[in-house]
């Protein structure tokens, strides 16, 4: 769940999880997943030994071979075959709504205005809730002693089941449907938008019985630990069993939600609302097909970007200070806010006016702590530009969009800006000044920013890999994951599955499963729809990136002179101040950009920076 989104989905069903994660003893805490640049996923931590989940990052990786690739199982989907269900969506959700409205008190106002006030109440009682359980997670992350492990879990467990209580309430379900029965014009689009992200989130909160969600926090726990030994011993039979649990126990929990929807569509929306697989495979099609010949372009020029100049030690303070004076210079509001340094860099916090971001910082690698910085103040950014005016405030319309648009806005400022031409001629005089050993007069911007661009070899591993080969990493995982929540790919073909793809996307193929399958932690906590936010953020990031620089004049002056106001400015405007009032991302980028989603737009970007780079036409 977002650190922002107070009132979301894949909240309510870790909350759930968590309501009996004391009975688990080996689980202290499953709540939170936090933005962050190496480690862009879900994390945990142990009871018994506090362990954290392995970084996520980014990473490279030629392609060849596509053409003659011959897949294992069929590509073109069949019709969904679901079981018989005696109700559409429509009829369940007017049922379930009716059956809150009869199972409330008979206090209920049933003016629209009134039962409109009454459930803005309750809602921002959630999200003051969550900013606690916010503050929690930042905590533990930072600054909590090692010992403290046990008595985290139990606070956080008992707040998980103070609000799981509140978010089902049969009285929030009565709200809801007195208001959605409301004359038409008895709302505006804000409240409408409330009432919308409200009633949906309560329809997947009370959908879950407490068999399932027991079930859940189980196999949350298990999974985890069954993976981390499958990844230590790099054998995927050791995990294999968990995943088949989490396929069917994910088809199970679709099925009650929604019935009449495909289960990976309906899992997908806990991270990227209004987005189906339909969708994704027509938008991840275009760039497969648009990065195979590039890629290939790319290892033919056989150019080599000389790095070397930049080795040696960064004293580690002295980049924390650098950062903290970029972040700064970005726009980041210290009085609401603060950074800090963590194992893995990510954003958290409590509220738009309390945001804990964080990041981390190698010896021996300057721009890996500066760019991680940059990511996590995007988030930030988005964070404490979230709507603020009485009509939004604390409420879902005031929440991100989705983890895909939360993203945008991280890759728009690190890659972008952060790895942009104009940004090096900010950049080099701010690391001459506090490194001068390393970056003496001789060295140009054009060098810094070469140095930042360089394409290696191919990578096996996701989070090493760089902008132009990352994608395929997620279509990989994503056709994966879609096969198998369609019944198109058996658990125990994944790891044969996994190699092929890798060799013939990427060519690299994995020397064993903990360098391949079982590389990320995602599916050992059933997060099957998280994958495509990664990608769909940095597609999001260059649309809005080139719309912004078609308002803004000489938006490449400003910033290579340290201006980023005037970016700043335009994505408080036409990004965060919308908050989720778009139904979906596509929505988001016709109001801002005058076009869906445009995947050539994502490939044009890379063709024409990596190939005035790499000498190709």
């Amino acid at each position: 769940a977002f650190s922002s989104h107070y009132y979301s989905s894949a909240f309510l069903v870790t909350a759930t999880f968590l309501m009996f994660a004391s009975a688990l003893q080996r689980c202290s805490s499953a709540r939170h997943i936090l933005f962050s640049r190496q480690a862009r996923g879900l994390r945990t931590s142990a009871a018994s030994s506090l362990q954290r989940t392995p970084g996520l990052s980014h990473s490279t990786s030629p392609l060849h071979g596509l053409n003659n690739y011959k897949l294992a199982f069929p590509t073109t989907r069949a019709p969904r075959n679901h079981l018989p269900v005696p109700l559409t969506a429509a009829r369940m959700a007017a049922t379930s709504a009716a059956a809150a409205a009869a199972a409330a008190p008979s206090d209920v106002p049933q003016e629209p205005a009134q039962a409109y006030e009454a459930l803005c109440g309750r809602l921002r009682e959630l999200s003051a809730l969550n900013g606690i359980s916010g503050l929690l997670d930042w905590d533990e992350m930072v600054m909590m002693p090692a010992g403290s492990a046990d008595s985290r879990g139990a606070q956080k467990a008992a707040l998980a089941g103070v609000m799981y209580d509140k978010q089902t309430d049969p009285q929030l379900g009565a709200l809801l449907a007195v208001l959605r029965a409301a004359p038409k014009g008895s709302l505006d689009e804000v409240q409408s938008s409330v009432v919308r992200d409200a009633h949906k989130e309560y329809v997947k909160a009370t959908a879950l019985p407490k068999e399932l969600a027991q079930r859940i926090a189980r196999l949350k726990t298990d999974a985890y630990a069954a993976w981390v030994e499958a990844r230590k011993s790099a054998d995927f039979s050791l995990f294999a069993p968990f995943l088949q649990q989490w396929v069917d126990i994910s088809k199970e929990k679709a099925r009650l939600i929604d019935p009449c929807r495909p289960a990976y569509d309906v899992l997908l929306d806990d991270y990227e609302k209004g987005l189906t697989s339909a969708r994704l495979d027509e938008v991840f099609s275009e760039v497969r097909a648009g990065l195979v010949p590039l890629i290939a372009d790319i290892k033919s020029r056989g150019r080599n970007i000389d790095c070397s100049w930049m080795e040696g030690e960064y004293d580690t303070a002295v980049q924390a200070e650098l950062c903290n004076k970029i972040a700064l210079d970005l726009g980041f509001d210290t009085s609401k806010g603060r950074l800090d340094v963590s194992v893995h860099p990510f954003t958290g916090g409590a509220h738009p006016t309390d945001v804990r971001m964080t990041t981390r910082f190698k010896k021996e690698d300057v721009t890996e702590g500066v760019s991680g910085a940059i990511h996590e103040t995007g988030h930030a950014l988005y964070e404490q530009g979230r709507p603020a005016s009485p009509a939004w405030a604390d409420l879902p319309v005031s929440s991100a969009l989705s983890m895909g648009v939360h993203e945008s806005q991280s890759l728009l400022w690190e890659r972008m800006v952060g790895l942009g031409r104009p940004f090096a001629t900010y950049l080099l005089p701010l690391l001459r000044e506090r490194f001068p050993d390393r970056f003496p007069p001789a060295v140009t911007p054009e060098q810094l920013y070469e140095s930042q661009n360089t394409i290696r070899e191919p990578s096996l591993i996701r989070v090493e890999s760089d902008e132009v080969t990352y994608p395929l990493h997620i279509i990989l995982r994503y056709e994966l994951e879609a096969a198998l929540m369609e019944g198109r790919l058996a658990v125990e073909q994944v790891p044969a599955e996994w190699n092929r793809r890798m060799s013939d996307y990427l060519g690299a193929c994995p020397p064993d499963d903990a360098k391949g399958c079982l590389q990320d932690v995602h599916w050992c906590m059933g997060a099957f729809g998280y994958f495509p936010t990664y990608t769909l953020g940095a597609m999001y990031a260059t649309q809005l990136y080139d719309a912004a620089a078609k308002d803004i004049p000489d938006l490449v002056d400003k910033i290579a002179a340290g201006d980023f106001k005037p970016l700043k400015s335009w994505l408080n405007a036409n990004v965060h101040a919308l908050g989720s009032l778009p139904a979906s991302g596509d929505e988001l980028m016709v109001a801002v950009t005058g076009a869906p989603l445009q995947p050539g737009v994502f490939l044009n970007y890379l063709r024409g920076k990596y190939g005035e780079l790499y000498g190709i036409a």
